[in-house]
């Protein structure tokens, strides 16, 4: 018993034991030396999600309004912004106080938000401002306009709008600053019109002025603790918001910090800064409208200053430890050294004659050995299964073009693709692009993948494909080949039909971008074959997409008569299902064959959504599922302009048939809404027609209900208010007959008398005589 304990296995194992018991606590102190890192990765979780709140929030309550805004004037009725139709101004005064009137509504509707809004006719060089009035443009009034910097921005604008930076702008810019004359920060957005004109030749800009301290309030009120440390910074580093308004409008310091920032590509991000020998946490996010970054700065200290004494206590404790372990290491080392001698001169006799070799200590070192082995086999076999990430990023990477040609030529020659063929081009495929709904995600998952593993298997002479998914949870496949023509694109859409529509039941669109003879060039095909997928959409029997007419679809600035998406909304009101219908189709037919640009024509499917959500809203319309889906995301679930007209009819369909159902219940509240309108309006137009659309229900139901529940018919009824409002008139006012005639809603006041005898026996005359008599 005693040799076993003073053996040298036994005093190594007491050794190693020593030395693991050392490296746990080494480890453990190591843990709580480093333990900060755990508190800034918290930091940065935090300040992540308080950002992306804040940045949601603003892009909704400003950014989102403010393009709202436009849309309501560019495509609003209640005044006609088109001034920039006419040469001159002269004769349109009227005209220009409707507008300046329609845009001083729309600051008081968003006053908590809107500052002023401004039309610029570039032809005309005049400007209608809500605060300013009219006002001309030319060299020698550029002063005057000083504070509105954006019109020689937008002139000179490649794009269709503008995002201005922060400045500071005097309440009156006629007089110098002063305690009666203080400064607003604003920020201006600013959006060409026609909607597809660029700023350089567009017929019309219109203005918004943003209060600086609507957005400043946003941020305060989500993230109050960081509200002095928080910043938003246009895309070349000035100071768009800010706590401190002296820094408006300003650069940023050229630090290490702040260049990591405007260069992050990153939606958000957070790293770690030193800042005046402090260490710090920044956090950043960008907006999904514009380039600009909303970032805080946060100080590390303040959420682990509480675990330094502990800290300080454990790595006390684990340096002890460590001396400890370190003597001990050393005491049991001397007592094993000879015995360890000895046994290394076993050790090379056993490598002579290893069949001398007996069970012992080495044993545990071949075993050792062994493992090794086994786990280097084991990386190797692991490299081998994340290959597919690998190739998937190449390929991405590839289509982004992101790499050089000696990158490039390097990448794809880790991956065993080679680059001699002689010609190139991309595929696009959504195999899931109808009835994906029924499949759960592992199904989708599963048709991507055998897609992909079916189109890079397939045997084609002298050609291959690569293919991968997409982040959409669409496929590109690359298709090289020394052999390019159309059996080859037929051949692989074979291969598509047979496996995505006959194996799954499911649609499918492919787009297809123009043949590139080098490789390089492939993100040129793959561009082209993104923007033909864009037109799946309105091509819903196609199923391979190619035509390149398309392209020119995509640069078109055409545009749909807006008179018809009113025809829509007219009948919509009047709740004429067959009218409705045709007044859809003929919104719709144009998009299929029309030269107008897929995106227009989402913008205007989404203006006809907003005025169908609009109109449900205004008669307080819910629906009768037990899932009651936002109008808008209903939308967004549709795949073909197909299932747009099917789902938007079968939903007016519902609301119209309940909307009659619910009508009898409203009668009463209609009649006391007309009695109450024609009280407050009787000097104007009080047809059937235009008071039934006050309480949207039809004309002849209008006449029906009012029949049953007043006793009297609807002329009739109005013919007596107009009659009573005469007696009163003439009873306590010394107006005119022609004044009462235009008072009651009478054109002539020979029709009035009329009117009048009919119904009192007597002229107007005559009984303010008798009037006066009785006085």
């Amino acid at each position: 018993m005693m040799q076993k304990r003073n053996s040298v296995f036994t005093n190594l194992a007491i050794s190693y034991l020593t030395i693991v018991m050392v490296i746990v606590l080494l480890l453990c102190s190591i843990f709580y030396m480093y333990f900060p890192r755990d508190y800034n990765e918290e930091i940065r979780t935090k300040n992540q999600m308080v950002l992306e709140n804040a940045a949601n929030y603003i892009e909704s309550a400003v950014f989102q309004r403010v393009k709202k805004i436009y849309l309501d004037l560019s495509l609003g009725q209640s005044a006609n912004i088109d001034l920039y139709t006419k040469s001159t101004l002269q004769g349109n005064y009227s005209e220009i106080i409707d507008i300046q009137e329609l845009l001083k509504n729309e600051v008081a509707n968003n006053s908590d938000l809107v500052y002023a809004v401004h039309l610029f006719y570039p032809k005309q060089k005049v400007m209608i401002s809500s605060v300013y009035g009219l006002r001309y443009y030319d060299d020698g009034s550029k002063d005057t306009f000083m504070t509105m910097d954006w019109i020689d921005r937008m002139r000179s604008n490649d794009k269709s709008f503008l995002w201005m930076e922060s400045r500071l702008v005097p309440q009156d810019i006629y007089t110098s600053v002063s305690g009666n004359n203080s400064m607003n920060p604003l920020i201006t957005y600013a959006h060409s019109y026609p909607f597809n004109a660029t700023g350089e030749n567009c017929e019309l800009m219109i203005a918004i002025d943003i209060k600086e301290a609507a957005i400043s309030k946003i941020i305060q009120n989500v993230m109050p603790s960081d509200y002095n440390s928080t910043f938003i910074i246009g895309e070349s580093g000035e100071i768009i918001s800010a706590a401190d308004k002296g820094l408006l409008g300003s650069r940023t310091g050229n630090n290490s910090y702040m260049n990591k920032i405007l260069s992050s590509n990153e939606t958000a991000e957070s790293f770690n800064a030193t800042i005046d020998n402090i260490p710090y946490v920044v956090s950043h996010h960008k907006f999904k409208t514009n380039e600009w970054k909303i970032y805080n700065i946060t100080a590390s200290d303040n959420y682990y200053k509480k675990s330094i004494f502990l800290q300080k206590v454990v790595l006390l404790i684990c340096l002890l430890a460590i001396i400890v372990g370190i003597v001990l290491s050393g005491i049991f080392t001397i007592a094993s050294y000879n015995p360890l001698k000895r046994l290394m001169g076993k050790i090379k006799g056993l490598f002579d004659n290893p069949a001398g070799s007996e069970l012992n200590e080495y044993t545990l070192i071949d075993t050792a050995i062994n493992k090794l082995t086994t786990r280097v086999s084991s990386l190797e076999e692991t490299l081998q299964i994340n290959h597919p990430v690998i190739k998937h990023n190449v390929v991405l990477n590839i289509l982004r073009n992101n790499y050089s040609s000696e990158e490039l030529a390097e990448q794809l020659q880790s991956l065993n693709i080679s680059m001699a063929y002689s010609d190139y081009c991309c595929m696009v495929i959504d195999p899931v692009s109808t009835g994906c709904k029924e499949l759960s995600s592992k199904t989708i998952q599963y048709v991507i993948y055998n897609l992909i593993n079916q189109l890079e298997a397939a045997v084609i002479d002298e050609s291959r494909i690569i293919a991968e998914e997409l982040p959409d949870k669409k496929i590109v496949a690359i298709v090289c080949t020394k052999n390019p023509g159309e059996w080859l694109i037929e051949l692989l859409n074979g291969m598509i039909l047979t496996e995505v529509n006959h194996r799954f039941d499911l649609e499918y669109k492919v787009s297809l971008g123009h043949w590139v003879q080098q490789f390089k060039d492939v993100h040129h095909s793959y561009v082209e074959a993104q923007i033909l997928m864009k037109y799946g959409y309105f091509l819903p029997e196609v199923s391979m997409i190619n035509d390149v007419n398309l392209l020119n679809r995509e640069k078109s600035n055409q545009e749909i008569p807006h008179s018809i998406l009113l025809k829509f909304k007219e009948k919509l009101q009047a709740r004429n299902l067959k009218s409705v219908v045709a007044a859809l189709d003929n919104l719709i037919e144009p998009m299929k064959e029309g030269m107008y640009s897929a995106d227009y024509c989402h913008f205007i499917l989404l203006n006809t959504v907003s005025v169908y959500s609009d109109y449900l809203k205004s008669v307080r319309y819910k629906q009768a599922d037990s899932v009651r889906m936002d109008i808008h995301k209903q939308y967004t679930s549709i795949y073909s302009i197909n299932g747009f007209r099917e789902w938007l009819v079968q939903s007016i369909t519902e609301f119209i048939s309940h909307m009659e159902k619910r009508s009898d219940d409203r009668n009463m509240e209609s009649i006391e809404a007309v009695k109450e309108y024609i009280s407050k309006h009787l000097s104007e137009e009080l047809s059937l027609d235009t008071v039934a659309a006050k309480v949207y229900i039809s004309p002849k139901y209008l006449s029906k209900i009012f029949k049953e529940e007043i006793g009297i018919n609807y002329t009739d009824y109005v013919t007596k208010k107009r009659m009573e409002k005469a007696l009163e008139l003439m009873a306590t006012n010394n107006m005119t007959v022609e004044q009462i005639a235009n008072t009651v809603g009478y054109g002539t006041s020979a029709y009035f008398i009329k009117k009048f005898k009919e119904i009192n026996g007597c002229t107007p005359k005559t009984y303010v005589r008798s009037l006066m008599k009785q006085a």
